[in-house]
């Protein structure tokens, strides 16, 4: 894992359970060790951040409790519709 996801990774497992409690089932964009936006869809939460921040630069984690929901994906550069 691109090592700056790896640490939005490592900050979403250290504050899963207070993220759960503000955001269960939403996917949240995590960059700079913390969440910058909350949103209902995946392709919807990267489509509004990368018309702010570049695509690679951020994490998008769906919130739940537990370690089912844990996944790496890599995307490339490629623009989403």
């Amino acid at each position: 894992m691109y090592d700056a996801l790896k640490q939005e990774f490592e900050y979403y497992v250290e504050h899963q359970q207070e993220l759960v409690e503000q955001y269960n089932g939403k996917f949240v964009v995590i960059k700079d060790k913390a969440v910058i936006g909350a949103y209902d869809d995946e392709v919807v939460a990267i489509n509004e951040t990368v018309k702010k921040h570049e695509l690679g630069t951020f994490l998008v984690q769906k919130c739940e409790p537990g370690t089912d929901n844990y996944t790496q994906t890599y995307h490339s550069r490629v623009a989403f519709s």
